[in-house]
């Protein structure tokens, strides 16, 4: 029949002809539960999956060679001196980090990274300190990677026999010391009574004769100025800066914090690594730097990865993601890496299969295997042991 709807009234209908749905089992209790628990679930996994957690994922990130280019530009490009082509590759590492400031991580990495072997899962708070933000963090890995370059600089020169200046630079001057409110920080030592002075190692020397209260000139250079500051030294043992030990031998100090930096190099060395940051490349930059100032092929083809920090004394120190390092060297062709002895106790037992990991402790040490691995050596270097492990672990 005609069913008749009218936006004010009621629909009518005639009742012999009218419908009743056919009867069916009501829902029990328990079946209602499991719905209700299902939706509940459901709704649980929908939100974890557009929540933050608080879990920070690292994985293999991209790897870099330093002997090439990336995005049409040399990662490392020097001037003032004759560089030469490699037939090889000297890769450096880098790890993926997603969760912590600024980088949130969601329920499915943080499920997939604890599944897949070449990914590891950390609380954040055993990455990042509790204050840190997205800018100081972002700001540390750049001063880091800027240190860790200069630092690359210096060493690669200096195994090359050039002279490299090292620049005193006043860090600041411990109170109630002659220097305070007379030497500045940021001023560069020069001279001490008008000899010149060119390393830390001859002004501690020259401080060694001469008595604490002795009135000094100390030469600096100050905003480009030649400044003279007048003042009077220090006993040892009144400075705040100085060890116990330095102060129960003779002399004085000039009441003064000095911080070393490398002056104006006779290279001019530049790197192109602006989305990269920390320190941990530093050994394979200054490999990177000394093969391309040297006639000799030393990788010869092969494709060497690596890992760790440098100092100017050319000592390698451990880094972190390493496991995660070996992983994104292997997916890029390295056959060799080369790994901090420190960090052995990480290495050790989990090697992909595929990459050899040779260990090193010094920048002599990883200059010596480049050029083993190159010569067809590579099997007879040294690589991470079970007596490594205990050995890094105390280290630490």
């Amino acid at each position: 029949m005609l069913r008749v709807v009218r936006d004010d009234g009621p629909v009518t209908t005639d009742s012999q002809n009218t419908f009743s749905p056919p009867e069916g089992p009501e829902l029990s209790a328990r079946a209602v539960t499991l719905g209700v628990s299902f939706l509940a679930s459901v709704l649980l996994l929908a939100g974890l999956a557009v929540v933050p957690s608080p879990y920070v994922v690292k994985s293999p990130g991209p790897t870099r060679d330093t002997l090439g280019s990336h995005d049409d530009e040399e990662l490392i490009s020097i001037t003032d001196a004759e560089t030469y082509e490699s037939t090889g590759e000297l890769r450096m590492v880098t790890v993926g980090v997603s969760g912590g400031p600024g980088y949130a991580v969601y329920a499915p990495q943080v499920v997939q990274g604890w599944i897949d072997e070449t990914r590891a899962v950390f609380p954040v708070e055993e990455v990042f300190p509790p204050d840190a933000n997205k800018e100081t963090v972002d700001a540390a890995n750049a001063a880091d990677m800027t240190d860790s370059q200069q630092s690359s600089v210096y060493v690669a020169l200096e195994a090359l026999g050039y002279d490299i200046p090292i620049d005193l630079v006043v860090g600041g001057t411990s109170e109630g010391t002659g220097a305070a409110g007379e030497v500045e920080t940021g001023d560069v030592i020069q001279t001490l009574d008008g000899t010149a002075i060119t390393g830390f190692d001859q002004l501690v020397t020259a401080l060694d004769g001469i008595d604490p209260g002795t009135t000094v000139t100390l030469g600096v250079l100050r905003d480009d100025d030649e400044v003279d500051v007048t003042f009077a030294t220090t006993a040892k043992d009144a400075d705040p800066e100085a060890s116990d030990e330095d102060a129960q031998e003779g002399g004085s100090r000039l009441g003064v914090i000095i911080e070393q930096r490398i002056g104006d190099l006779p290279v001019t060395v530049e790197f192109q690594t602006a989305d990269i940051g920390g320190p941990s490349a530093g050994m394979m930059f200054a490999l990177g730097i000394l093969d391309k100032l040297t006639p000799e092929d030393e990788v010869n083809g092969q494709v060497v990865a690596g890992t760790g920090t440098i100092d100017s004394d050319g000592d390698v120190g451990p880094i972190g993601g390493i496991q995660q390092k070996l992983y994104g060297a292997l997916r890029d062709g390295a056959e060799w890496f080369l790994a901090p002895v420190e960090n052995c106790d990480e290495v050790y037992g989990h090697v992909p299969d595929g990459l050899k990991v040779v260990k090193v402790d010094t920048f002599g040490e990883a200059r010596a295997a480049m050029v083993a691995i190159g010569a067809g050596e590579g099997d007879s270097l040294a690589t991470c042991t079970s007596e490594d492990v205990a050995t890094a672990i105390s280290s630490r």
